[in-house]
């Protein structure tokens, strides 16, 4: 087992899709990840990358995929992404999960753990899905643990037959979330059931066998004031505890050092953190950079540090259109990573978003398009997270800087700025970002009085750029940068000379 840090940073890969790839690049295609030739695992491990999720390896649903396929608005979105798209390319929904075996594809649980063998002697952790809400209808569990489910009446099949299904003699739901119509391909578990707590503790704890961390897909979907929004009277009264509270503790007896991750919606991270989860989603950071101003940006980070540290910063995911297309134009891309890289918290970097890559692909897909990489992007991202990593920053202490100005230049508001600083006097690290499309300049006064008195040295790990500052200034009035669109600066701020 590999020892997650604290603030992880994962590197998301889609596994069919890779080992595709895998097979293309080197002539012959895996049999499994057992057969994974070293230098890939090299590739999708570079330095500064501490755990790599393989998305999509247990066992796909036939009955999802049949679902799937019968779906035209999703058949369009497959060939939509990948024109030429065959039956060969598509294989059902990795959350569309049959059983919580590894997809003999894959090379079953063999394969799994020579993949885990081989990121361990990387020094690098491995983190799997699990799918709490639901599960595939041609699941076993629906013949052997009818109890851990939500159940309908022969009236409601009749009424609305999108929303429920007959198997083995019973009606059960299908699974939905509170604002959406039920997803056809899978079955709704109920997370007031003892029973399903039970058994989810179970599976958790058997995955824990085999990963150092697992992300819970959808998770705020079985708490209980949500899943009692959703389901009201059909699942009766919710239990005292809730259901994370009661399921985690019970597979940390087993794994006490597995990190748990929560995709997390509708600003509930926080609950989430507090039932037990190491880290949740922070979609409202993601959809701030994305679509606000800076100001946002600047507002919500004033949250308090423990809780940012439980968090997972991302641009892109399986979920979410490629950064590439969306944070246009490329050094604006960038700035971005410049700000999730430097902030507390996990790191979730998806493959192909390094080297720009722009068709967001369905997760039924195993093939996608051919898309020239941007080598000078890779080299910026895998710079990027190396320094961090080597910096130390991270370790320190974290504290958000206010950017001043000039009434007739109110270009700094689009400046955003922040602190890393070491124990004991340690290391001392201070990060300035444009978060605009015109230069901006402003005054940024870092916390650290005791540089009065002598020269700094201001070395950008971003571009190797040096600068030299009075300590007086920057202790007195501070730093004045002036930054071109979506620039950044990450300086490591040593003793002049």
């Amino acid at each position: 087992m590999t020892a997650l840090p604290a603030q992880p940073v994962v590197y998301e890969i889609n596994t069919r899709v890779w080992l595709r790839e895998v097979g293309r690049r080197t002539g012959r295609r895996p049999t499994g990840l057992g057969d994974v030739p070293k230098d890939a695992w090299d590739e999708i491990t570079p330095h500064g990358v501490d755990a790599v999720w393989l998305m999509g390896v247990w066992e796909r649903s036939p009955e999802g995929l049949r679902i799937a396929l019968e779906d035209p608005s999703l058949r369009e979105s497959f060939t939509r992404a990948l024109p030429d798209a065959g039956p060969d390319d598509i294989a059902g929904s990795p959350y569309c999960i049959r059983r919580y075996t590894v997809d003999a594809s894959l090379g079953g649980t063999a394969g799994l753990k020579a993949a885990r063998a081989e990121l361990d002697r990387r020094g690098v952790g491995l983190l799997l899905d699990h799918v709490p809400n639901h599960i595939a209808p041609d699941s076993p569990w629906l013949a052997d643990r009818p109890d851990c489910f939500v159940r309908g009446t022969d009236d409601d099949l009749r009424r609305d037959p999108a929303a429920y299904l007959a198997a083995h003699g019973t009606v059960y739901a299908r699974g939905r979330d509170p604002f959406f119509p039920p997803w056809p391909d899978v079955v709704q578990l109920n997370a007031f059931s003892p029973a399903l707590r039970a058994l989810t503790a179970d599976v958790l704890t058997r995955i824990g066998d085999l990963c150092d961390g697992v992300r819970c897909d959808m998770a705020m979907l079985l708490m209980n004031d949500v899943f009692a929004r959703t389901w009201g009277q059909r699942v009766g009264p919710a239990p005292e505890e809730d259901f994370w509270a009661s399921v985690l503790p019970a597979v940390r007896r087993r794994h006490p050092g597995m990190v748990f991750v929560a995709e997390a919606y509708w600003d509930l991270e926080w609950a989430l953190q507090q039932q037990g989860f190491d880290h949740a989603y922070d979609k409202r950071l993601y959809d701030r950079l994305l679509h606000e101003n800076t100001g946002t940006v600047r507002d919500h980070l004033r949250a308090d540090d423990g809780y940012q540290r439980g968090l997972v910063r991302f641009l892109e995911n399986h979920d979410e259109p490629r950064a590439a297309a969306t944070l246009a134009p490329p050094a604006r891309q960038r700035a971005a990573a410049v700000v999730i890289a430097t902030l507390p918290g996990a790191t979730l970097w998806h493959e192909g978003q390094f080297t720009g890559r722009r068709t967001h692909l369905p997760v039924f897909l195993t093939r996608r398009p051919d898309e020239p990489p941007d080598e000078k992007l890779r080299a910026f991202h895998e710079r990027l997270l190396a320094t961090v990593r080597d910096s130390r920053m991270r370790d320190g202490h974290w504290q958000l800087l206010e950017p001043t100005g000039w009434p007739d230049n109110g270009t700094y508001r689009d400046l955003l700025a922040w602190s890393w600083t070491g124990e004991a006097g340690g290391g001392r690290h201070l990060v300035a970002v444009n978060l605009s499309g015109r230069p901006a300049q402003g005054m940024i006064r870092p916390p650290w009085p005791e540089l009065a008195g002598g020269d700094w040295e201001l070395l950008d790990l971003v571009d190797g750029e040096r600068y030299v500052r009075s300590g007086s200034e920057l202790a007195g009035p501070g730093l004045f940068v002036d930054l071109d669109a979506w620039g950044a600066h990450v300086f490591a701020v040593e003793p002049a000379g």
